[in-house]
């Protein structure tokens, strides 16, 4: 007759056996049964009932996919450059050009000519570019096979933007700290040299977001810049400019870009230029002629009764006002098509060109800030189907 602890430990026993299998099949875990340190055996072949550890699948893909969750690896990457060099050669022997000087126009020209189509979406049509151009850079790991992660901001959700704006603010703390030791030594920092940023501006949020790899919010992007003015703000703020223009970018300018015709002679030696311009559908020519009474003539006749609407004539004359070069010219213009208001604007345009034979690059960048020598390239929005106009509705009418 066995003893009541016996049976007690036979009959846990197979209860806990007959828990595992509904554990291990109904809920999808894996059960870890492991014998734990106070086990007692109580005879032989006896034991207590074992501990039960679930561990949720969700977890073990996680662990198990630590070095495997990247989209795009680096033996991926170097598959597409391969075939895309092999379908480079191939396409340059289909146009009879040489491989080795194919380049990347060539190769748009080619599909174009292959692959015609007629979708204005860009999207939609057939491209061959290069695979850094068409898979998105990505981060490398950011955790081991054992599931942790490397960097001790990542649980935060964006551990490239807060460890930049640690690293950020302790150049800051650097250069609070320079300030004090400068003071300390009596040293006045009015003489400084300060950071040059003309002719610059920061990243953009798209390109920082490009820089870390990972989307900000506009909050957290203001809040980053202001961080950086704060540095600015400091007089030692040089002995970090090499930190600080990471963040810079430099400002393209226009007036250099801008084609400006040099000065023409007529046979009684008067200097002239011509311009051209256009908005909506008018196309304009102006010749400015120096030294003048100020005439303007519309198509050969005067502006004042071409152009009756005292908004149109404004518009006309502000870039010989905003010059300050009113009555020193004479103005010949040619006019067609669209209605009087673009008429106007195609006219300011080429008298604003034409004008910068005449002047010096500092006006003509005056001028392009002024938005003189920039076109309009606003157009009518065209008339939509079962509406009465571009955007407005039709009258609703219950019966």
């Amino acid at each position: 007759m066995r003893s009541a602890r016996s049976l007690l430990g036979g009959d846990m026993a197979a209860w806990s056996g007959r828990l595992a299998g509904p554990i291990r099949g109904g809920c999808g875990c894996a059960a870890l049964a492991f014998t734990s340190r106070f086990t007692q055996r109580v005879s032989p072949g006896t034991t207590l009932p074992i501990r039960l550890i679930c561990s949720s699948s969700s977890l073990q893909k996680k662990n198990m996919t630590g070095t495997f969750h990247e989209k795009y690896t680096e033996e991926f990457i170097k598959q597409q450059i391969k075939e895309f060099n092999i379908g480079k050669r191939h396409l340059a022997n289909m146009m009879g050009e040489d491989p080795e000087t194919f380049n990347q126009e060539d190769i748009d020209k080619a599909i174009r000519y292959l692959f015609p189509s007629g979708l204005f979406d860009k999207h939609a049509k057939p491209i061959m570019k290069h695979p850094l151009e068409v898979f998105p850079k990505q981060r490398a790991v950011q955790w081991g096979e054992d599931g942790r992660p490397f960097h001790f901001l990542f649980y935060t959700g964006k551990q490239s933007f807060y460890s930049l704006m640690h690293d950020t603010f302790q150049k800051y703390l650097n250069i609070q700290k320079y300030d004090d030791q400068m003071r300390a030594k009596g040293i006045s920092s009015l003489d400084t040299k300060q950071i040059n940023l003309v002719g610059g501006r920061w990243l953009t949020k798209d390109e920082l977001e490009k820089l870390l790899l990972e989307p900000i919010s506009d909050h957290d992007y203001v809040h980053f810049i202001q961080l950086l003015e704060r540095m600015l703000s400091s007089p030692y703020c040089n002995i970090e400019e090499e930190y600080v223009m990471k963040f810079r970018r430099e400002m393209e300018v226009q007036s250099k870009n801008q084609i400006i015709e040099p000065l023409q002679f007529d046979e009684t030696g008067v200097a002239f230029s011509k311009g051209e311009g256009r908005r909506k559908s008018s196309r304009a020519t102006v010749i400015v002629r120096e030294p003048g009474s100020g005439k303007i003539t519309v198509n050969g006749l005067d502006y004042l009764h071409y152009f009756p609407e005292l908004q149109e004539r404004e518009q006309l004359m502000f870039p010989i006002q905003f010059l300050g070069r009113l009555g020193k010219h004479d103005l010949e213009c040619t006019v067609s098509e669209g209605g009087r208001s673009g008429q106007a604007g195609a006219i300011r345009l080429a008298i604003s060109r034409a004008l910068l034979s005449f002047i010096k690059e500092d006006e003509i960048e005056h001028m392009r800030q002024a938005g003189l020598l920039t076109p309009d390239p606003r157009v009518r929005e065209r008339k939509k189907p079962g509406q009465e106009g571009a955007r407005r509705k039709f009258t609703w009418k219950k019966r």
